[in-house]
């Protein structure tokens, strides 16, 4: 792992206490390093998502899971089509 990705390892976890998300980051660079987090390790590649599951994995660490979702579909880290129907992890 490189410094830059150990640093940024870091930076998420101070963003937990007791596995759950304390605050949804404001800075963009940090709210972009805590979803690439979220979408690696709560959504797995290639595997198709109601929205119901994708709220029930994001109350897992936050209660706030449609602001979680959102921002996830924003950034491109999950994909939904137009009509909302499904969602799959992204880039």
């Amino acid at each position: 792992m490189s410094d830059t990705e150990l640093r940024a390892s870091r930076q998420v976890t101070a963003l937990f206490s007791g596995g759950r998300l304390v605050a949804i980051p404001r800075k963009p660079a940090r709210r972009e390093q805590l979803l690439v987090h979220l979408a690696h390790t709560l959504f797995e590649r290639d595997r198709v998502y109601t929205e119901r599951e994708v709220n029930e994995a994001l109350l897992t660490v936050h209660e706030d899971c449609s602001a979680l979702r959102r921002y996830l579909v924003v950034a491109g880290l999950l994909e939904r089509p137009r009509d909302g129907s499904s969602y799959r992890r992204g880039r």
